[in-house]
Formats: C-alpha cells, sequence, structure tokens
C-alpha cells in the first residue's frame, strides 16, 4: 500500500504514475507513454482485467438483484444457470428476455434501481475470486503490467478494491461514470487504452462475458474469457475466443493467444 506519497515505476512500454492510496482513488490513475523501440515480438506484457464475476466473486449477489426485480414483476424467480442462459448485452434486451416484455424508459429506471439496492445489500459478502491476489501479483512480479476495466460504478469500484487489498497491482482503473449502467464496454475500453498508451496488440482482456470479446476485437486486443461469472460456457466458446475456467488458467492462455 503507499506510504502517503505519490510514487513512480516503470514497467514496460508505460510509465505508471500512482495517486496516493489513502482507502479510495482519488481520480481516475494515470498512465503516461514513455517512448520505448519498436516491438518486434508482440507478445502480451498487459491484461486488462474484468471485474464482476472475474476478479469479483459476485455471483450470489448478481443472483439477488435479478431475482429482486423477477419478484417485483411478478415473475418467478431464476437460478443461476437459467440467468446464464439468457444474459447479454444491452442488459435492457436481457432484462426483457427475463421479464417478456418490453421496458419504458420508467421501466428501466426501476429494474437499475431494484438490481442495485439488492446487489449493494450483499456486496459486504463478496470477496475475491480464488487465486485472484495470487495471479495478480504473479502477472505483476513478472514484469507485466495489468489495469482494470469495469462496467461498474467508479467509485464503489475504486473503494471496493481499496478494501480487498489489491489497488496497487493496477496501473490504472476506470470504472462506469453517470447513473445507469448497462451499455457495452466496447468504446470504454478504447477509451482505456488510449489513456493508458497502451499498443492494443500487446493486451489481452480477461472476462467473463460475450460483451468482453466483442470490445476486444472492437479495438484489436486479444480476449480470454472465463467461466466463473455470468455466461454459460458453450456460449462463451462460441465466440471463438479461449476460454479458461480458472483466473491461472486465463493468464496462461493470455500469454499463448494471438489476434
Amino acid at each position: 500500500m503507499s506510504n502517503g506519497r505519490s510514487r513512480r515505476e516503470t514497467r514496460g512500454p508505460i510509465e505508471i504514475v500512482k495517486n496516493s492510496w489513502r482507502g479510495r482513488l482519488a481520480r481516475p490513475l494515470e498512465c503516461v507513454p514513455v517512448t520505448t523501440g519498436a516491438m518486434d515480438d508482440r507478445t502480451t506484457t498487459h491484461i486488462v482485467w474484468d471485474w464482476n464475476g472475474t476478479l469479483l466473486a459476485d455471483n450470489h449477489a448478481v443472483l439477488e438483484g435479478v431475482n429482486a426485480i423477477c419478484r417485483f414483476y411478478q415473475r418467478e424467480e431464476v437460478d443461476l444457470d437459467y440467468w446464464r442462459s439468457v444474459f447479454t448485452r444491452p442488459l435492457q434486451v436481457c432484462y426483457e428476455r427475463l421479464l417478456e416484455r418490453q421496458l419504458t424508459d420508467e421501466d428501466w429506471t426501476q429494474v437499475d434501481k431494484l438490481y442495485h439496492e439488492a446487489y449493494n445489500q450483499l456486496l459486504h459478502t463478496c470477496g475475491l475470486a480464488r487465486g485472484a491476489e495470487q495471479v495478480l501479483a504473479d502477472w505483476q512480479g513478472a514484469g507485466n503490467s495489468q489495469s482494470l476495466l469495469s462496467m461498474w460504478f467508479h467509485d464503489p469500484l475504486t473503494e471496493l478494491i481499496g478494501r480487498l487489498g489489491v489497488a496497487d497491482f493496477f496501473s490504472r482503473v476506470d470504472g462506469l461514470v453517470g447513473p445507469m449502467s448497462g451499455g457495452s464496454k466496447a468504446e470504454h475500453l478504447a477509451r482505456h487504452l488510449s489513456v493508458a498508451g497502451l499498443d492494443p496488440a500487446t493486451v489481452v482482456l480477461v472476462g467473463d462475458v460475450v460483451d468482453d470479446a466483442h470490445a476486444a476485437e472492437s479495438v484489436g486486443a486479444r480476449c480470454v474469457l472465463v467461466t466463473t461469472g455470468m455466461t454459460a460456457r458453450s456460449t462463451l466458446e462460441a465466440t471463438g475466443h479461449p476460454v479458461a475456467d480458472s483466473l491461472a488458467d486465463a493468464v496462461t492462455l493470455a500469454v499463448k493467444t494471438r489476434v
């Protein structure tokens, strides 16, 4: 953890400037490009991690949020396998499938509110996915860099990674800024890589949903998908991207994966 002063360290092709840590990130971490020689072998040097369902084991909280919506709309509650079978982005389409009705803007506001109220009540019971801290430490210890990009809200995201003790593993942390969630990660990933000064050809995105694959494809990065979150293995495999059952296996595949 930080000693209260900013610190500067260099990992690979980017120079990382970390703000002092006082229980939360005062602002997103800055990444300033550093001039380096051309890379002859464009191997993986940076992982962009997804959070919910990937590094964070929160399936039970997600399912409670979904079932809070089911109860409100008088629909039978669902189990995790069913939710995985219908999960997609944009999330509004997903919930329209679940509820078998079109959602008005008012409905969508209500759905968003119900979900996050129920999810947040269980957030204190959510911890890191199995092996997450060791995987992050090993990747960093090998001289590589990594960052975190989530479609969850930025402020609670940064607070939680601080509480769980993994903030210092990331060169940059970006969460959603704004009142609503549920869109695609593609434009957020493009901005994340641009600000960090990262070459997409050296980046692998590790996530748990098909939208992660689409986001990686949109910027020319690679992707490894994990079965630990909200998507059935068969659905992940249909994307054509490598699929892993653990974070450690995901990193192994990330090193081997090519565009």
